[in-house]
């Protein structure tokens, strides 16, 4: 796929997708959204790759936001199913996403980052939903996304005053899972998501879809429907399933296939 607006690196399992539109500090608009929904669909559809990173193109910016500039000059709005980036509205990827924060992740910028499933940011990294003070509304998930991870009333005093986070508050607040140096936000991903490869990949993204369906109904439900999600049936399924518990009695490290 030939990509304008963006840059898509494989190690091994791992796939590192990088916003890359350094001179707008990686703002999107409707032609890299609809970019960006593909790179997402083939990592998806990938069986051979089992996590993916999201950071941004430069030591400036991971993303930030919805390309205003492009937009008052007449430039035509939207995505496609997958939401902002791809990302924001793609609630049926049940492998790891883990976003890189390496600078500022405004409006868009942030809701890409909640979408993920991990927030690693860099000293200098900066958060903020601040659509309000252009008279828009942070509707691309942050609205209903960061209550959930945060609580409702830190959340209201971050969107309401449009007020922005450093790294370190939004580790504290919880969003965030580590802070880094400036300049290693990336490589303390792959870190993360080398660790998370050591697992098997069917229970990950059993896990993952678990968490995500389980925290829509009651705790009494989820346990009682949690084994005919269809990744943790998969799981069940899989050759990971008995690789494991073999694996572990004949005390060696065991050989994931992902199937």
């Amino acid at each position: 796929m030939d990509l304008k607006f963006s840059k898509v690196t494989r190690k091994g399992p791992i796939t590192i997708i990088t916003l890359s539109r350094p001179e707008v500090y990686n703002a999107l608009h409707i032609d890299a959204h609809f970019e960006l929904n593909k790179v997402f669909d083939n990592f998806s559809a990938d069986p051979e790759q089992w996590v993916a990173i999201v950071t941004g193109a430069g030591d400036k910016a991971f993303c930030a936001g919805n390309d205003l500039k492009w937009q008052a000059a007449g430039g035509k709005r939207g995505w496609d199913k997958g939401g902002f980036a791809g990302l924001t509205s793609r609630f049926d990827c049940d492998k790891p996403i883990i976003a890189a924060v390496n600078g500022v992740a405004m409006g868009g910028g942030f809701e890409i980052a909640l979408a993920c499933d991990l927030i690693i940011a860099s000293e200098n990294a900066t958060f903020a939903l601040p659509e309000p003070r252009v008279g828009l509304a942070a509707l691309a998930g942050g609205v209903h996304r960061l209550p959930r991870q945060i609580g409702l009333k830190r959340a209201m005093g971050m969107i309401l005053a449009a007020r922005h986070v450093s790294a370190k508050e939004g580790l504290e607040l919880g969003f965030v899972n580590e802070v880094v140096p400036a300049g290693e936000a990336l490589a303390a991903a792959e870190r993360w998501a080398e660790t998370i490869c050591k697992n098997s990949p069917m229970s990950i993204r059993a896990s993952k879809q678990a968490i995500q369906r389980g925290l829509e109904v009651s705790l009494e439900q989820a346990i009682a429907e949690q084994r005919e999600y269809p990744a943790v049936k998969a799981m069940a399924a899989s050759q990971d399933y008995i690789e494991g518990p073999k694996a572990f009695a004949e005390k060696r490290p065991p050989k994931w296939l992902g199937r």
